[in-house]
């Protein structure tokens, strides 16, 4: 073995071994038998009904706080940088406590986007969305019945094109936004950069969060924020107002389709998948002939 074999790609530090993992099965029946995959359903559940109880609380006390008919201060509580704040935080939180479990997922648009990528089986992509819509439910079940008097008028968290943004444009905002989360889970999650960069102490649950809060931060003018259809169908569900269903198809349609592309993106451009998939085509092929 050469001097140099055992360096890693860039500098001097002595990389892990590295093998990419393979494709999950489109369809996995086995994982219906395992207590792991209840486990990681209820982790999801929990998470997302966490998630959603307090970003929408502390969306609903922000407008509290500065609503001049109650003697608010409109320059004062958290303000939009606050918001961001609590919802990229609490993604940190709860990716960090429920990687190991469910892997954090806490968004149908991430779970499509890994399903899409073959990082985990249909059954589970589906099963997943449906506890993260249900606690997303239960969650915001929690701030009406916690804050009753001010839910209604203040809202309900719900997300909503605001106005003077046409429907193109929402719709391109929850895209966008949803491509640079998205991105973002697969490089702080990819294998290989962990093995290349197992020198640097990067936790990946806080990339994930400061990703959400700066969407936050470009997008709530627009449309609130959704880049997580859970938690616009969480809150749109409760609060059950004509404005909340108006455009809420908006909230589906762009996190999945930002989702999609964000999968394409790194795993066939940025990780070279179809030049690979190509090359094993071509190596399969040449086998055949010889």
């Amino acid at each position: 073995m050469t001097k140099d074999a055992g360096v890693a790609e860039h500098g001097s530090f002595t990389a892990k071994d590295y093998h990419d993992p393979p494709p999950a099965p489109l369809i996995d029946a086995e994982e219906l038998t395992k207590w792991s995959f209840y486990r990681a359903l209820i982790a999801e559940f929990v998470a997302t009904l966490l998630f959603l109880y307090i970003t929408v609380l502390t969306v609903i006390g922000y407008k509290s706080q500065t609503d001049t008919d109650l003697n608010g201060d409109v320059c004062g509580g958290v303000g939009i940088l606050g918001i961001a704040w609590a919802f990229g935080g609490m993604i940190f939180i709860l990716v960090y406590c429920t990687a190991g479990i469910s892997g954090g997922h806490i968004n149908p648009a991430v779970t499509f986007g890994l399903f899409l990528a073959r990082k985990v089986s249909l059954i589970r992509a589906v099963m997943y969305m449906v506890a993260q819509c249900l606690g997303a439910i239960c969650g915001v079940g929690l701030v009406k019945a916690f804050q009753k008097s001010y839910y209604k008028k203040y809202g309900g968290g719900a997300n909503e094109l605001n106005e003077g943004y046409s429907t193109g444009v929402g719709l391109a905002a929850e895209i966008i936004g949803t491509f640079v989360l998205v991105y973002t889970v697969f490089s702080a999650t990819d294998p290989k950069r962990n093995a290349r960069d197992s020198h640097v102490p990067v936790l990946a649950p806080l990339p994930i969060g400061f990703a959400v809060f700066m969407v936050h931060l470009a997008t709530i003018p627009i449309t609130g924020t959704g880049i997580n259809p859970a938690r616009s169908l969480g809150a749109a569900v409760i609060y059950n107002q004509n404005k909340a269903w108006d455009d809420h198809w908006i909230f589906w349609v762009g996190p999945f389709i930002g989702a999609a592309i964000a999968a394409f993106y790194y795993q066939f451009i940025l990780r070279a998948g179809a030049v690979k998939a190509l090359g094993s085509f071509r190596s399969g092929a040449s086998h055949v002939r010889n």
